[in-house]
């Protein structure tokens, strides 16, 4: 989206050109005058095309921009500023000419609204520069929108101008939501009438707050941004109530969470920002972010019932398309994603509130007339339809129950197949997989038992319902497994009865992976029983479909944790040497740069040792190559059973070893390295490997802070470490 100019006066000049800036804050002399600003020359000033967010910031809130003010032919000059992040004072020839917000004695301050800023010139302003010094703790730190100089009789105007059309649909939302309250107090459909009032409020109240003309009203910035806050905050949440309503036909459940949601936001965020725990403009970033997702999921929930819905409830959806894309468009130019513009949300507001005041008139006519005809033929059918309750009343109630059942677990499964490929571990999608058995399960009891490691033993995850005292499985290790059928005392069913019905209880159903090292095996078992109490036998669910239906349930689960375990094997062979067994030089890295940072964070003591096998090339050479993988393997297990638990062992390549050791300082590391130079030099041949004696390796030791002051070169000391055991020798430890 290019941005236009904001007014259409011609003697509007875009100030675009000439722009420079500075990180940090200028010194000021006695008599209260920037040095930044006395001194043109001195400094660092870089090349910048807008005054927005330079780069390099790593943290830093304060920045000063300057500019050469142009010649031109103005009466009364001002210099117009559409919003600045977040304070800032304006000097011209070294004195301050403007300020909005307060700068303590360390130059920062606080949050005080985002208003357009007008800053007066002199006559003799051409050619002089002009500077602004700025802080801002938000993710924006510089000026934003439009920069121009124009009259000040053209800034009002153009003010006027461009919020006389957001102002004009803010006044019809109101009304729409006057009525729909009016509505939603004498007719039935009250949630509905409700949400619409809600929805129309809020678009209303963060059209009229957000619009610049609101300053002319009352030059409150501050209480401005709040209330645009809060209908901002809002606006999901009538969405969603909205399309909730529009779409129960649907049963769309996530939009239910989303209201719930961003309600929670809403009442959370304004309340820290009111009691001083938060500053307002902290509240948007992760909102913003929070609303681009949920618009997504919202959409893509509401698209998935596409063929599902009616021509009404498709309107909504092109409408409500149409808003969200302007909010997100809206929210990626507030984020400087896209160049800037205006974006005209006002314009997406009105098209969904005239399509939710059509559609809204159109139902009550509707249901007006549905009222009618009921009444006029409810007499005369009233008779008939009870002699047919009475036959189809027990059918009926099996099939609503049948149908009930079906479609939870249906919904259950498809929700716990997404939480499943969201998982990081095998161990963690069994876990939750077992915890959500009783939903999928309805209306049987049982026992859910599950194998949390592949050489480990299956153990009693969950118990649902009212299962019978005696368990079928012992409650930790199993020494053999019952096979995928229905599990009766100690008789073992596969097959279903010959009459089609299916077998006694309780059942058995098997969760079976695949493994690369073991085949197939099996992950968990889950026992199955009778749903206990009255009225609640075989009749009321068809057993042999529920049956049926739980095998393929297990089924679908199985194939999405054996991608999660595939994806955990890859993830693990990726980071483990092949022939030792250790983590490899990618993890290595990957730990070194946390590690170094944790130390520095919490100022604890870090060492490394690097460690080479002396004279390994000719070690190959007398003996092979199958030897000397053997002498790795060795010398591997030597350091794997020689170092603390909280000690990390990789193979950096060839004969090159590395031992990682949080919390150890110089001498505790020294003390390591030499009990690991002995480990190696004691072995000894295997009944049937190479000779391992005289086998001897050289370490080098660097510890942060003991041998380095910088830890972001602890590798590289460590390494001059083993290059100089290797000049004493080798076969010893040296330190930095």
């Amino acid at each position: 989206m290019i941005a236009g100019p904001v007014f259409a006066q011609p003697s509007a000049l875009d100030l675009q050109e000439g722009w420079q800036y500075r990180w940090g804050d200028s010194p000021f002399n006695a008599q209260g005058q920037p040095l930044w600003a006395l001194e043109p020359e001195a400094g660092e000033w870089h090349d910048i095309g807008f005054p927005s967010n330079p780069p390099d910031r790593r943290g830093r809130s304060n920045v000063w921009y300057r500019v050469t003010l142009p010649e031109g032919s103005w009466h009364d000059p001002v210099l117009y500023i559409y919003s600045v992040d977040l304070i800032v004072e304006v000097y011209l020839s070294g004195e301050r000419i403007y300020r909005y917000g307060t700068f303590d004695e360390h130059g920062q301050g606080q949050f005080e609204g985002w208003p357009w800023h007008a800053i007066d010139l002199p006559p003799d302003f051409a050619g002089k520069p002009l500077y602004f010094r700025i802080f801002s703790n938000y993710t924006d730190i510089g000026l934003w929108g439009e920069v121009q100089i124009l009259d000040r009789q053209g800034l009002y105007m153009g003010i006027l101008s461009q919020s006389i059309e957001s102002l004009a649909v803010a006044a019809f939302s109101g009304l729409i939501a006057l009525l729909a309250v009016a509505f939603a107090l004498v007719q039935a459909e009250r949630r509905s009438f409700a949400s619409v009032a809600l929805f129309s409020f809020s678009i209303g109240v963060m059209l009229v707050a957000e619009s610049q003309a609101s300053l002319l009203i009352v030059h409150a910035p501050l209480f401005w941004d709040y209330l645009a806050a809060g209908a901002y905050f809002t606006v999901p949440v009538a969405i969603a109530l909205l399309l909730a309503q529009w779409l129960s036909n649907t049963r769309p459940k996530v939009i239910g969470w989303i209201w719930k949601l961003h309600l929670v936001y809403l009442v959370g965020a304004l309340g820290m920002a009111l009691l001083g725990l938060v500053d307002l403009s902290s509240t948007f970033p992760p909102f913003d972010a929070l609303l681009a997702v949920t618009t997504v999921i919202l959409f893509v929930s509401v698209l998935r019932r596409w063929r599902t819905v009616n021509v009404e409830q498709r309107l909504i959806i092109a409408c409500y398309a149409l808003l969200a894309g302007l909010l997100l468009l809206d929210m990626a130019v507030a984020h400087s994603l896209l160049p800037w513009g205006r974006v005209p949300v006002n314009h997406g507001a009105l098209v969904f509130s005239l399509a939710i005041v059509a559609i809204s008139l159109l139902h009550y006519r509707r249901t007006q007339q549905a009222i009618h005809l009921l009444n006029h033929s409810l007499e005369r059918k009233v008779g008939e339809r009870t002699r047919k309750l009475e036959q189809l009343a027990q059918r009926e109630r099996v099939r609503a129950h049948q149908l009930a059942v079906d479609n939870e677990r249906a919904r259950y499964l498809s929700d716990l197949v997404v939480e499943l490929q969201n998982c990081h571990s095998l161990k963690e999608g069994i876990t939750l997989w077992a915890g959500r058995l009783v939903e999928l399960c309805q209306p049987l009891s049982g026992r859910a038992y599950a194998r949390l490691e592949q050489q480990g033993g299956l153990m009693l995850m969950a118990e649902w319902g009212s299962p019978s005292a005696e368990r079928p499985l012992p409650k930790d290790i199993l020494d053999s497994i019952p096979p995928p059928s229905l599990y009766v005392g100690t008789t073992l069913h596969s097959e279903l009865d010959a009459d089609g019905a299916a077998p006694e209880y309780p059942w058995c159903l098997q969760l079976s992976l695949p493994s690369q090292s073991q085949g197939r095996f099996v992950a968990g078992v889950v026992l199955l029983e009778s749903p206990q109490g009255e009225g609640s036998g075989d009749a009321e669910f068809h057993s042999l479909p529920l049956f049926l239906s739980l095998q393929q349930t297990m089924e679908k689960i199985a194939i999405t944790l054996a991608s999660l375990a595939l994806r955990e094997e890859l993830e693990r062979l990726s980071y483990e040497d092949a022939l030792t067994g250790l983590k490899n030089r990618r993890y290595f890295e990957e730990l070194l740069r946390h590690e170094v940072a944790s130390a520095r964070r919490s100022e604890l003591p870090l060492s490394l040792l690097i460690i080479d096998i002396d004279f390994f090339k000719r070690f190959n050479d007398d003996f092979g190559h199958p030897a000397g993988d053997a002498a790795l393997r060795a010398v591997a297990d030597v350091l794997k059973s020689e170092v603390r638990d909280s000690d990390v062992v990789c193979r950096l390549g060839g004969e090159e070893f590395a031992v990682l050791m949080p919390g150890a300082a110089s001498h505790p590391a020294l003390d390591r390295a030499e009990l690991l130079r002995r480990g190696v030099s004691d072995l000894q041949a295997g009944p049937d490997g190479p000779e391992l004696q005289g086998l001897t390796i050289s370490v080098g030791v660097a510890s942060w802070p003991d041998t380095t002051r910088d830890i972001d070169q602890l590798f590289l000391v460590a390494d001059q470490a083993l290059y100089q055991a290797k000049q004493n020798g080798r076969n010893c430890v040296s330190a930095a």
